[in-house]
């Protein structure tokens, strides 16, 4: 708790100094509108007034560097821990607060306000995430008032904007093209009359990739994102105005990533080498969405909003999973984190040697289909009394998600550095089971606000079911032969309260929640549940503006993950971790270094958050996955120290943007003091520049460059093996708008 009284103390004295200031300095104040349901607050100001921690990603801050990479977007906003897998932000694993970053599984992620993961409930890892460059803006809420937002309340939720209907005719047209023949075409058209509206948005970005695999050049991906929106509104003079829009949504996806990284020293020799036994593994996948949205606005405080939303999402990741020498089995994880014990086996998995007749790399088919689907309504009404503004929100939602899982093993052998398929296997003969989950969510939340105090008490309400279906191995038809069936059923509260104080140019908020996440459909395990603490100040004096948030996450029960994505078997059970204790620091600062010239703009954005984590008791985790635990041990995947900086020259031609990050080194296995080298993680400090040069009203030409100092360094030891961040890359390109 030592960070409470310290922030205390920073609070009370800029409490003083606040009072001090001349009136004429920004003052903190609520402004009262009623939101729509697609956004959790809609602006930077409604973000800064919340009783809770909040951020929120502007278009101009997502346009400025133009990333494709989610990552590196969100790595500006304090609280958000996040470490890389493939260069390219194709699948992030992202934490708020210290939760498990794996797939970004314990984090409630939605778009337009719809749960948006494959299967949110009984499959939340997000092998899908929404493509960060077509989205307008991105919500980020921490703290108290994230009750509406679930199933998952401990770290936070991360709520992205698609591009909304625009209110008169618009065209945009980007492209772009670079290093390791990168390149990008995006373009939007839309409109909107008296009583309809649309818009429909197209982008394509690709790479040949920076990984080295002999033979074989294209290490990259390849995506594909079309939305269409359809909006029918009543006219101005409707006493009741009503609108109803029609979203549809489609991408795919032909990646060629694989779970093979590098050992210690084959990093060393050349970190963006690929084994040759990685030549076959390809990622593709396919996802689409309807989801139709009715609003009724009885009035400026009074309003009902319904969404009904279908997600479906297909996917193959074909990858070697295991290596078989002399009819011995080993798992790629053991191989590259033990290769002096296993030395024959990465001989095979390099291709260096030829495959025995005993000798093969086995390719696991991950052939999986998900589907989420559900209906969920608002109420939003707001009223007045003498001297004190009331909100009163209501929400309902009804939602069933599946992951089916039918899975095969094709053999290969290694013959003069190509994998030849020598055994294909039986699709379900590795995997054959249903999991799926039915929950009821409701939530009341209400604020009250009287002169310059608001208080937002709140309750959430979490009825699921979890099941898993089955088939067994040698069912492949699914008939039954060999059923096995297990559930799983929880019914939780989450209460939360929280309050913001407004002095003259400075505001104190605060608030406690309960923390929760859904256990597996394994019979009688508990959920993940916890108590979360945060208090807060927001400040603005002149040019200055900030933020400073002390938090705890008190761990009753924290549940870990089989996740293959970290080196585990990949089924996805869920494991007691006990008590855990996650607290922490953040600092954002913003500060405009020409705020009095007429012609140039120099803003500054100052970020840091320090995460410390502490299991209070000792256990052996499942399958080794954090390996054995002892109290007082540090949580594994989680950076301690993080910074970030941007800096922006802007002028009415021209914009030069600098981004500069620094991720702590951090740990793949539990544990306490210096880290073993080979549990570490090391440190990094990356550099991104961005400029933009108008040509006139309607043309720009646009230039990046990622890492610009071409830094080499490595982001993860999961799924098997070190693996590199994104190289120096440098990209130019056209921007058209009318």
């Amino acid at each position: 708790m030592r960070y409470y009284f310290l922030l205390l103390a920073l609070t009370l004295t800029l409490c003083v100094n606040g009072q001090q200031q001349s009136s004429s300095m920004d003052s903190i104040r609520l402004k009262e509108v009623t939101i729509s349901a697609k956004k959790i607050f809609g602006s930077k100001f409604e973000a800064k007034n919340r009783t809770g921690s909040s951020y929120y990603i502007s278009p101009e801050e997502i346009q400025k560097f133009g990333y494709t990479d989610v990552n590196r977007t969100l790595r500006q906003v304090p609280g958000v821990n996040i470490y890389e897998e493939d260069g390219f932000g194709l699948r992030p694993n992202i934490s708020l607060r210290g939760t498990s970053p794996e797939r970004s599984a314990k984090i409630t992620v939605m778009e337009d306000g719809v749960l948006i993961a494959p299967a949110p409930y009984s499959a939340p890892s997000a092998y899908y995430f929404p493509t960060i460059a077509r989205m307008q803006s991105v919500e980020i809420l921490k703290g108290s008032s994230q009750i509406q937002y679930g199933p998952y309340t401990t770290g936070g939720a991360i709520n992205m904007l698609s591009t909304e209907v625009p209110k008169k005719f618009g065209a945009f047209l980007n492209t772009s093209y670079g290093s390791f023949q990168s390149g990008r075409v995006h373009a939007l058209l839309g409109d909107s009359k008296k009583n309809f509206g649309y818009a429909v948005e197209y982008l394509n970005y690709n790479s040949n990739g920076f990984k080295e695999l002999e033979n074989f050049d294209n290490t990259g991906f390849d995506k594909n994102d079309l939305v269409a929106k359809f909006r029918l509104n009543t006219g101005p003079e409707a006493k009741v105005a009503q609108a109803f829009e029609l979203k549809f949504q489609y991408s795919d996806e032909t990646s060629n990533e694989t779970y093979l990284g590098l050992t210690e020293a084959d990093f060393g020799a050349n970190p963006f080498a690929r084994y040759a036994g990685s030549q076959r593994d390809q990622m593709n996948n396919e996802h689409l969405q309807f989801t139709g949205t009715h609003t009724l606005k009885f009035s400026d405080y009074f309003r009902i909003t319904t969404t009904g939303y279908y997600n479906k999402f297909e996917r193959n990741w074909y990858k070697v999973d295991f290596i078989t020498v002399d009819g011995e089995r080993e798992g790629i994880s053991n191989v590259l984190g033990n290769p002096d014990a296993f030395g024959a086996y990465l001989d095979l998995v390099r291709g260096t040697v030829d495959s025995d007749a005993d000798d093969l790399l086995n390719a696991r088919a991950n052939n999986r289909e998900y589907y989420a689907a559900g209906v969920q309504t608002k109420l939003d009404y707001h009223w007045t009394g003498n001297q004190t503004f009331h909100d009163l929100e209501v929400g309902f939602r009804y939602h069933y998600d599946e992951e089916d899982r039918f899975q095969w093993i094709d053999d290969y052998a290694m013959t003069n550095g190509i994998m030849q398929l020598v055994n294909a296997g039986i699709p379900g003969t590795n995997a054959n089971r249903i999991s799926d989950a039915r929950a009821f969510a409701s939530y009341v939340h209400y604020k009250l606000k009287w002169n310059n105090l608001t208080v937002q008490p709140g309750i959430r309400y979490e009825n699921i079911n979890l099941s898993r279906t089955n088939f067994g191995n040698n069912d492949t038809q699914r008939s039954g032969s060999d059923l096995a069936i297990r559930e799983n059923q929880v019914d939780v509260f989450i209460p939360g309260l929280g309050f913001n104080y407004n002095f003259e140019n400075i505001s104190v908020f605060g608030g406690v929640h309960k923390g929760f996440s859904p256990p597996s459909n394994q019979p009688g395990e508990d959920a993940e549940e916890s108590v979360n603490y945060e208090l807060g100040t927001r400040f603005s004096f002149g040019g200055l503006s900030g933020e400073v948030v002390a938090f705890l996450n008190d761990y009753s029960n924290l549940l870990g993950s089989d996740f293959a994505a970290t080196g585990g078997t990949g089924t996805l059970d869920q494991f007691n971790a006990g008590e855990v204790n996650v607290q922490g620091l953040e600092i954002l600062l913003n500060y405009d270094l020409l705020a009095n010239s007429n012609k140039f703009a120099l803003p500054i954005t100052l970020s840091y958050t320090l995460t410390d984590t502490e299991f209070q008791n000792s256990f052996g985790s499942q399958n080794d996955i954090w390996g054995e635990v002892t109290a007082g041990d540090e949580l594994p995947y989680i950076a301690k120290h993080q910074f970030n900086g941007t800096f922006s020259l802007e002028h009415e031609k021209y914009e030069i943007n600098l981004s500069m990050r620094y991720n702590g080194e951090f740990r793949t296995l539990a544990g306490t003091g210096a880290i073993p080298d080979a549990e570490r993680v090391d440190s990094n400090f990356i550099f991104d520049l961005a400029g933009k040069y108008r040509l006139g009203k309607h043309l720009s030409l646009t230039a990046n460059a990622i890492n610009l100092f071409d830094e080499t360094y490595a982001v993860a030891r999961v799924p098997a093996g070190l693996r590199p961040g994104h190289p120096l890359g440098i990209f130019g390109g056209l921007e058209l708008r009318y």
